[in-house]
């Protein structure tokens, strides 16, 4: 992120003094009502800051300042998430306030807890934790994906959270909609060619569960302390979850794993590593640990890829717009096409089937 972008998504005093009138409002013991705050990360997603009152820390998250889209970076459902998903099994950061108005600090914001642990989203700092680890850092992370999917979101006040029916052709709407706003134009006709191969195609749901919708490695915070059992301590970004078809949720992990996601990220990127399992054996360990057989395979791939090209779109489409810069920006639009034939050619196995 450039100096000049930085210093844009920064929170001021004033914001400062708002959000810990906000906490403090919500319940929060603040030691000292100045709050300082470092950015995190920024630019193409909801801005993350960590602020402390001096001696706690939390992590803040609002959308980004300028260029966003309908729809995206929702962190109020992802506060609702996680604050259910505190009474389960499922590591996530422990909520700690929200905030819908949007005229204290430009946007919408949510705080969590700040968990101590690391990210990995480099595949150098991958590859540095050797095969062994890895293989059971893999193992891991489907087992958690398997155990959010297992959560009954009724028994834990999600009964609203989304409708527990139709989820892939909401999906489809939503993100062919989502290419009407931001999709490369030399593209349209590809785009188009996909999704009335998936609208012709969308198969009858046939579970219903919490889905993520952007889960990957970088996605969550890691205890890295015993390299023989590596674990998950929180699962982050939540601003895709709603109800929908767990399928589906696993497809969107596996599309990540095309090398031509590290052109989004805009670096090597942990999770297009060769040390991982491809997306067959993802798949093959999701249905170890849950228990289930994934139907309509081909269908939810060919929606995950189209999905990840819409945002790799968007993103560009913020470049064009001259709202952001930085690592992704300048390569993301060059992956388009590429999952757009990905998302084809899956296209075709399912007719074909």
């Amino acid at each position: 992120m450039s100096s000049s972008a930085a210093a844009a998504d920064a929170l001021s005093p004033a914001d400062l003094a708002a959000v810990a009138d906000v906490m403090e409002a919500q319940g929060v013991d603040l030691v000292s009502p100045s709050l300082r705050s470092v950015l995190i990360a920024g630019g193409r997603s909801n801005l993350t800051f960590e602020i402390t009152d001096g001696v706690h820390a939390w992590v803040l998250r609002t959308p980004p300042r300028r260029g966003r889209t309908p729809s995206a970076h929702d962190v109020a459902r992802e506060y609702r998430v996680t604050a259910a998903l505190g009474a389960t099994d499922v590591p996530v950061p422990p909520a700690v306030a929200l905030c819908e108005d949007e005229t204290l600090i430009g946007g919408a914001f949510a705080v969590s807890e700040f968990v101590t642990g690391t990210t990995v989203q480099e595949r150098g700092q991958l590859e540095s934790l050797g095969p062994e680890t890895v293989a059971v850092l893999a193992t891991t992370l489907v087992e958690t994906l398997a155990a959010l999917h297992a959560v009954d979101h009724r028994s834990i006040g999600l009964e609203r959270f989304g409708r527990p029916d139709g989820y892939a052709a909401r999906q489809l709407r939503r993100w062919s909609g989502q290419w009407d706003l931001v999709g490369t134009p030399a593209f349209d006709d590809l785009a188009r060619e996909v999704v009335g191969a998936l609208a012709s195609s969308v198969p009858a749901q046939r579970t219903t569960g919490i889905v993520h919708g952007d889960f990957r490695i970088d996605n969550t915070i890691l205890d890295l302390v015993d390299p023989a059992a590596p674990a998950v301590a929180a699962v982050v970004d939540w601003e895709l979850s709603t109800i929908g078809d767990p399928v589906a949720d696993v497809a969107m992990m596996c599309a990540y794993r095309q090398p031509a996601f590290d052109r989004i990220i805009g670096s090597p990127c942990a999770w297009t590593s060769d040390m991982l399992p491809d997306a067959d054996g993802l798949g093959d360990a999701y249905e170890r640990a849950s228990g289930r057989t994934m139907a309509d395979w081909e269908f939810h791939l060919a929606l995950a890829y189209f999905k990840v090209a819409a945002i790799a779109a968007g993103i560009d489409h913020r470049r064009r717009e001259g709202s952001g810069s930085g690592p992704g920006f300048d390569t993301a639009g060059e992956s388009v096409g590429v999952y757009l034939e990905l998302a084809r050619d899956a296209c075709k196995n399912q007719i074909g089937r």
